[in-house]
């Protein structure tokens, strides 16, 4: 298997290759790198949603849209599969640098993220490497200038010119499509958190709606967590038996049938304050190979029609 960075170079190439139908502006900064334009300035579009999640996990998962439904109002929504899911989720698609400069800030998800392996997810799976390219997607509402890249380039150990960041802001169509492909990855962390071997999950679906876009990032957040926590569902195959299945979900949490608006507003919107056992799927389906099938959680309709103004 090639790195994973090389594996997401092919699919941003795939997006400079097809930029107007994706709705995806691409510029090179003073300093080389090179920036595409998901949802920040433009408006975004849920192909360009489902390739951003593509290269998040660097192509090691199947990406599409389906309808379902919400309270019984037809929404979008998106399922993503994997069989590699500590290489895709963990050491790829899970946000985990936080970037920031005096006029920016932003947090980064993506391949580049393996690049330096110090985040706990890596000692977990043992995984890291080395490439000449870097690409790390961020969620930011304000487009990244270069010294945002060149700190990207600086951490990851590459030049500026091969440094790709894809951006968007939670507030457009881009941003609710790529975090509501986020089920499966916030269902194998969890258990990871819980003291699973992540190498032992073996193959992951999840699914979650997409959130009508928010009127600003702070209704976008709380909306697509919403879509998460009380809408996402998750089917998961494992290799060992584990005895805290039923804690993966978010009915498993003191904070559960909170709304994010009023989780969010009670830590003053300092997400750091916010317990991360609440970042998790609504319902869990967990196969142990050769043995028991458990299912834990439940979805919350209710809440996502309020919180979605259905």
């Amino acid at each position: 298997m090639d790195e994973l960075n090389v594996m997401a170079i092919e699919l941003v190439d795939e997006a400079i290759d097809f930029a107007d139908e994706l709705a995806v502006d691409v510029w090179e900064l003073d300093n080389g790198a090179t920036v595409l334009d998901f949802g920040v300035e433009t408006v975004g579009a849920v192909e360009a949603g489902l390739l951003l999640t593509e290269i998040q996990t660097a192509g090691l998962a199947t990406v599409r849209s389906s309808m379902g439904e919400v309270a019984g109002a037809p929404l979008t929504h998106v399922e993503l599969s994997t069989d590699h899911p500590a290489l895709s989720l963990l050491c790829s698609q899970k946000a985990g640098w936080e970037l920031e400069t005096e006029q920016f800030a932003g947090l980064g998800s993506g391949p580049a993220r393996a690049l330096v392996a110090e985040e706990e997810e890596f000692a977990r799976t043992g995984y890291a490497e080395e490439s000449d390219f870097a690409v790390l997607a961020v969620e930011t509402d304000v487009l990244p200038v270069a010294p945002v890249a060149e700190q990207v380039a600086e951490r990851a150990g590459v030049n500026p010119e091969a440094t790709f960041l894809p951006v968007f802001a939670t507030a457009s169509i881009t941003g609710s499509v790529t975090l509501a492909a986020r089920a499966a990855e916030l269902a194998v962390y969890r258990l990871s958190e819980l003291g699973y071997d992540p190498l032992d999950v073996l193959s992951v679906t999840g699914e979650a709606p997409i959130a009508p876009v928010g009127a600003d990032e702070e209704t976008a957040i709380a909306r697509t967590n919403d879509a998460l926590a009380y809408g996402g569902r998750v089917h998961m195959t494992v290799a060992e038996p584990f005895d805290r299945f039923d804690e993966v979900a978010s009915t498993a949490r003191d904070q559960h049938g909170v709304p994010f608006a009023d989780i969010f507003e009670a830590a003053d919107w300092d997400f750091t304050e916010v317990d991360r056992g609440v970042f998790a799927p609504a319902q869990v389906t967990v196969d142990v190979l050769g043995g028991d099938t458990h299912v834990v959680g439940e979805t919350d309709e209710a809440l996502l029609a309020d919180s979605f103004g259905l």
